[in-house]
């Protein structure tokens, strides 16, 4: 079989998923071709409609094939919360386990200059922007407690320091059901941090 083999192709372009390594994309390719043809070719005909009409919501940067999302759509959600996580995925997860009605901000990623990530890439003006509508009360960072989540929570900090709304930060620390030997020193230190009273 030549490197160059359409089954060659069809394994490497299953590679670039991720958590997909070369057995993986391997197995996935050869029981698209034997068993389940049909699947493969309404996986490619979605797959390339996806592509071509899936972009960014233009008011909070989620994936959308619309103008505007649904969430930013609908007149229900509280205008007066506004919840910054860092990716789409984010926000399925917050809407799935969290009774919050708000709107949200997708950064797209957080600030790191040594990868070329800078306050335009995550769309920061366009925060500060929303930070100033008269109808928001708060805005709340959902954002991972890494040294560059750290960091992007302190940039955005900085620049809702000249508005008037409150700024919040989802609670972090030891996890529902977790037990208290297997979290890490760093987790352990924020929920000793952040305890509340009873």
């Amino acid at each position: 079989m030549s490197d160059s083999s359409l089954l060659n192709q069809l394994i490497e372009s299953l590679r670039c998923l991720p958590g997909i390594g070369p057995k993986s994309a391997q197995r996935m390719a050869f029981h698209l071709l034997e068993r389940d043809r049909d699947a493969g070719r309404q996986l490619a005909r979605v797959m390339d409609a996806a592509m071509e009409r899936i972009g960014r919501c233009e008011r909070c940067r989620t994936l959308t094939e619309h103008t505007r999302c649904q969430i930013c759509a609908n007149a229900r959600r509280n205008v007066s919360l506004l919840c910054i996580v860092e990716q789409p995925s984010d926000i399925v997860a917050i809407e799935q386990a969290a009774d919050y009605d708000g709107l949200y901000f997708v950064l797209g990623g957080r600030l790191s200059p040594l990868d070329g990530i800078g306050p335009e890439e995550l769309g920061l003006d366009r925060l500060e922007a929303r930070f100033n509508e008269p109808e928001l009360d708060e805005a709340i960072l959902a954002i991972s407690p890494t040294v560059e989540g750290l960091a992007t929570a302190h940039y955005i900090s900085e620049l809702a320091r000249c508005s008037s709304l409150r700024l919040s930060r989802i609670a972090h620390g030891v996890p529902l059901g977790g037990e208290l030997e297997f979290v890490d020193g760093g987790t352990l230190a924020h929920a000793f941090a952040g305890r509340q009273g009873l």
